[in-house]
């Protein structure tokens, strides 16, 4: 059997119609299947390569700390050199009371984890999330997604949760003293791009301190400069009390992170003891290729540029006709297209020409702009044509 043959056969699909780009390599912005063609990645693997593919100096941190050990123990009983100094770069970069990191796998146990953390911290049992939010595909994660066609066939799912609609500043009042959380993405991703105002932030933060409740910050996709700062919440002038990692947090390996408040925190360690626990969590390799690429990040100043990039990019292509709207902030974009029925097609053309993105998932009118933040402006002038020529083509 040919690979092609082998994958719709023996490997679990996730939707009917895969790509099925078969993929050789990978390195910087560019992808190259078997027959050697280049492709220009502008998905990231959603957020995921932000330093684009085969980043030297992540790939040689992941080949030292393969030569020193790979798993040693359940995450957290050892002292692990790669989690310890990525740990300490993290909470150098964040506000004083995100402080202390609990290494997981993805962002879906990150959501997890957190959600059990603000349970368990305040006594109660209420999660308030938004309508169109994505946090995951495990059954906590589901429980609060905002999306009924997603969760429906995988009932029952967690109890007590309240869905509030994103930005609406009058529903806020429903947080309540019975609220343990408010889980909230500080730019909703898969909605489209959906910025929410400062004012609805601050007040979002003000009311959950009233109620006595925590405010936890989904940035798996927005995290580690896709939206021009390292984390979004600092566009908003407020810090949240549960901080949600993922995609980007690992350098393109396997890895999540919630990071609280020690003295939250801790609350996992006893009553009982392994409140919360992982086997492959923090893994070292990961850690290693995590710390090496936020080290790259944060040296190089490649943040300064992400607003600017985000822009050229809005600029080239704002005036073309079957375009309705652009959303962006920073080079997390979101294109929206006149006639929606047109999309699964584009996303064809888009790869005859040499281009790959995706659509959103509560969003079936537009498209994705997500390259790696290391993009040149010369490159971004050459994908703006492509996407250009690929909509005249429709």
């Amino acid at each position: 059997m040919t690979e092609r043959e082998i994958f719709l056969r023996h490997i679990g699909q996730t939707s009917p119609n895969p790509l099925l780009l078969n993929i050789k390599s990978a390195k910087n912005i560019y992808l190259y299947d078997e027959q050697g063609r280049q492709i220009i990645d502008l998905c990231s693997g959603v957020s995921v390569s932000n330093l684009g593919h085969n980043h030297p100096t992540v790939v040689q941190a992941v080949k030292d700390q393969v030569d020193r050990y790979m798993h040693l123990m359940v995450y957290g009983e050892l002292i692990e050199t790669p989690q310890v100094q990525y740990a300490r770069l993290l909470v150098e970069n964040l506000p004083d009371k995100l402080n202390s990191v609990y290494f997981v796998n993805s962002g879906s146990e990150a959501i997890e984890g957190a959600m059990k953390l603000a349970k368990k911290y305040t006594n109660r049992s209420e999660i308030i999330s938004f309508w169109n939010s994505y946090h995951g595909s495990t059954q906590g994660a589901l429980s609060i997604l905002g999306d009924l066609d997603f969760t429906r066939p995988f009932r029952p799912l967690l109890p007590d949760i309240r869905r509030l609609d994103y930005g609406q500043i009058d529903q806020l009042e429903q947080i309540s003293e019975r609220t343990a959380a408010v889980v909230i993405e500080p730019v909703q991703a898969e909605a489209g791009v959906i910025i929410p105002s400062k004012q609805y932030m601050q007040r979002l933060r003000q009311k959950c301190d009233e109620m006595g409740c925590l405010l936890i910050f989904d940035e798996v996709q927005t995290g580690f400069g896709r939206t021009g700062k390292l984390f979004a919440f600092e566009h908003f002038d407020i810090v949240p009390d549960i901080l949600v990692i993922a995609k980007a947090a690992g350098g393109g390996m396997p890895l999540g992170a919630f990071i609280a408040d020690k003295k939250i925190m801790d609350v996992l360690s006893k009553n009982p003891p392994l409140g919360h626990i992982t086997t492959f969590g923090g893994h070292p390799v990961s850690a290693a290729a995590g710390h090496a690429a936020l080290k790259v990040l944060l040296d190089e100043k490649i943040i300064d540029t992400v607003e600017q990039k985000g822009q050229l990019f809005i600029d080239l292509l704002k005036d073309h006709p079957k375009i309705k709207n652009i959303r962006g902030i920073g080079l997390l974009i979101g294109v929206q297209l006149h006639d929606a029925s047109s999309m699964s097609r584009l996303m064809e053309i888009f790869v005859k020409n040499g281009l790959m993105t995706d659509r959103f998932l509560f969003a079936k009118d537009m498209f994705r702009i997500g390259p790696p933040l290391i993009i040149t402006h010369e490159q971004i002038k050459q994908v703006a044509q492509i996407i250009r020529k690929s909509l005249d083509e429709l």
